[in-house]
Order: C-alpha cells, then sequence, then structure tokens
C-alpha cells in the first residue's frame, strides 16, 4: 500500500507487539492482551478483505504474534514475514482453518490457532433456523409483504412443509450436527437418520430417551437409525443438513447425483463449508425443482455466489452468520486472543480444545495454556496438565 495501514492503539508501551487485522467484538480479549504488557493493534482499514500486502504493513518489523481472519490467505508469505519479525503465533477467529497453510506455518516456526467448542449451539441454531425458513418459505412471504402485494388470505398462499414427525438427515454427527439433530427432534419430534464414518453412542441414546419419554405421555415415539451409506440418508430424509469437514473426500459431496436422489420437496441445508456442494449443479436443481428448498450460510467460492442462486426464490441464503451470536463472537475473540498470548509467554496446549468455558468465564482469570493449537504435535509443543 502507498499509506500506512491505518490502526487502533491499545497500550502502546506495551512489550509485545499483537496485531489483529480487524475489529473484534467486545473488549476483554483486549484486556487479557494488555494485562500481560502486549501493545494491541486493530486494524481500522475500511475493507471487508485484507490483501497480503497489507498484511504485510501491518506485521513490519516486528511483531510478536497475528489474530487473523478465515477470509485471509495466509501462506508461505505471511508466515516467513511473521517469523523474521520475531512472530510464532498466529490464531485465526474462526474454528476453520482452510485459508491457513498450516504446513508453511510449521516451517517458519509459527503456532496455528483456532476456536473450537465456542460455536457448537450457535451454529447448530443458524442450521435449524434455515431449516424452518426454507420449509415454511419465511423469506418468501417476508418479501411479499414487504411489496404490498398481500390483499387477503389463499388457501394456496406460500404453502411450505411441515416438519413434526417427519425425518431429519444429518451428514456429519459431530460436535454441531448431533446439537442440530437434538433441536429438530426435541422441537419438532423429527424422526433421525444420520451418516456418519464414526457411531454418534451420545445422540442414539439421547433419541432413544426422548423416545420412551414421548411414549410414556402417549405420544408417537421418535426413532434413530445410522445410515450405511449417505445416499440413504440423501434418499430418505425430509430435511437434510450438512456438517462433514472439508477435505478431498467432501469437496462437491453433494453433486448433480446426489440431488437427483433426494425427495422433490427435500430441504437442504449448509452451514458447515461452501464447498461441499457443487453449487452450480445446485442452481440446475432448484431451477427445476420448484418445491425442493435450500437453506445456506456458505458458499463455494466466498463472497461470491454462484450466477443464478440470487435469482431462486426457493433458496434462502444469508451471509456466513453461522456463528454470529454476541456470545460466540466475543468468545472466538478470546480464544484467538488467548492462543496468541499463550504462545508469547510460553504456555502449554490445553488438553480438550472443546472444553472452553474456563477461558470463557469472565469472573476468574483464563487458564495459563493455549486453548487450541492445531500444529502443536509438529512443532512439539506440550500439554497442560491442568
Amino acid at each position: 500500500m502507498e499509506k500506512p495501514v491505518s490502526i487502533e492503539v491499545w497500550n502502546p508501551k506495551g512489550k509485545f507487539r499483537v496485531i489483529s487485522t480487524k475489529s473484534m467484538p467486545g473488549t476483554r480479549w483486549i484486556r487479557l492482551l494488555t494485562d500481560q504488557d502486549c501493545r494491541v493493534e486493530i486494524c481500522t482499514e475500511k475493507k471487508t478483505i485484507l490483501s497480503v500486502e497489507d498484511i504485510l504493513a501491518l506485521i513490519g518489523d516486528k511483531c510478536d504474534g497475528v489474530i487473523g481472519q478465515l477470509t485471509e490467505d495466509w501462506g508461505e508469505v505471511l508466515f516467513s514475514a511473521l517469523s523474521r519479525a520475531g512472530g510464532r503465533a498466529f490464531s485465526n477467529m474462526a474454528v476453520g482453518y482452510n485459508n491457513v497453510d498450516v504446513n508453511a506455518a510449521t516451517k517458519n516456526g509459527v503456532a496455528v490457532g483456532n476456536t473450537p467448542g465456542v460455536l457448537t449451539e450457535t451454529t447448530a441454531e443458524l442450521a435449524a433456523s434455515l431449516s424452518l425458513a426454507a420449509a415454511r418459505r419465511i423469506v418468501e412471504a417476508d418479501e411479499f409483504m414487504r411489496a404490498g402485494l398481500y390483499d387477503g388470505w389463499l388457501p394456496h398462499l406460500f404453502v411450505g412443509n411441515l416438519l413434526k414427525g417427519q425425518t431429519i438427515g444429518v451428514i456429519g454427527a459431530g460436535r454441531i450436527g448431533s446439537a442440530y439433530a437434538r433441536m429438530m427432534i426435541e422441537g419438532f419430534k423429527m424422526n433421525l437418520i444420520y451418516y456418519d464414518l464414526y457411531q454418534a453412542t451420545r445422540l442414539e441414546k439421547f433419541v432413544t430417551a426422548y423416545g420412551q419419554f414421548l411414549k410414556s405421555n402417549g405420544e408417537e415415539p421418535v426413532t434413530w437409525k445410522r445410515a450405511a451409506t449417505m445416499e440413504d440418508v440423501l434418499r430418505e430424509a425430509d430435511v437434510i443438513s450438512l456438517h462433514p469437514i472439508l477435505d478431498k473426500t467432501t469437496y462437491h459431496l453433494i453433486n448433480k447425483e446426489r440431488l437427483a436422489i433426494m425427495k422433490k420437496e427435500a430441504v437442504l441445508v449448509n452451514a458447515s463449508r461452501g464447498p461441499v456442494i457443487d453449487e452450480v449443479a445446485l442452481v440446475e436443481h432448484l431451477k427445476a425443482n420448484p418445491m425442493f428448498r435450500v437453506g445456506l450460510d456458505v458458499f463455494e467460492d466466498e463472497p461470491y455466489m454462484k450466477p443464478g442462486l440470487a435469482d431462486q426464490k426457493n433458496a434462502v441464503i444469508v451471509p456466513h452468520i453461522a456463528s454470529a451470536s454476541k456470545w460466540t463472537r466475543e468468545g472466538m475473540a478470546t480464544l484467538a486472543a488467548l492462543n496468541v498470548l499463550g504462545k508469547i509467554k510460553g504456555y502449554p496446549m490445553w488438553s480438550n480444545p472443546n472444553l472452553v468455558e474456563p477461558f470463557l468465564n469472565e469472573n476468574s482469570a483464563p487458564p495459563a495454556a493455549c486453548p487450541s493449537i492445531v500444529n502443536a504435535k509438529q512443532l512439539g509443543l506440550t500439554a497442560s496438565k491442568l
């Protein structure tokens, strides 16, 4: 950049220089750093996504650590610059780190942090919200009202899908997938079919117990089934929510062929990773099947959408807001800051990255540990015994 990157500075005389590439919710994360003698510099550039050149300017000649965002391209160029500036810590303010070349970070001796454990319920809630909005055509109806088109009740006006007693399908029954399933099962008495490489024992026990409770009260019990194949889920479920990791095996997991085996009036929800859906194939399927509906929080080429997606009335689309609750976003900022601080201070790794409550309790000091470092093993970092 021709001019310096604009910043806001906290604790200017701090010994350790920590950069945040974006302003983040809350102030606790700032206080935790400044209380430990860190000078905190927050980028205030009016740009949604910083370029590599912008971040290089922020790092400068001396930088002990950086808190970055999942929209940034963290590879060899940035990690080598951070290493030359004396930095040994970077943390995404996100659980995912597809934007990070972890091998490049490890090569340059930089620890890579992320923020799991704090997003589970809020992400599941957003997936549930998309399920409801798509099934009951909420966005279409809202636009209809705002356009002044409503002139009286009609029998066929925005008829959608009933969820009660239908089948919920979950692809990937980890923490978020299981939390979503529990919400839909307990909230709407839906039956469950799921596919995962590992058995979701706790989820199965929950559904069994809830089914017994319903039966004891004279209601139809809910059921569960672990599918042998993902295709079984796609064929049988009325609402399907995707919760896989993103790797070469899950890229375009939902393609033209798999869309074709789903029910004509199914609802598909994705609040995981955009590239697990072939978005071009999805657009064509939406066009050909007007009663098929989709709720999307993530996109294949984010922040862009494939041509035609925005024109589909049977698509509910929101801008990657699954973690956008106040408590969660403030918690993510806190965990990211503590990842960087912990590495600067030489703290050990927290033994369970998903057990984050001790770090988020505002009434006590956080443990002297790094909450989550994804390349801890490669760097030979020790685990905490706390």
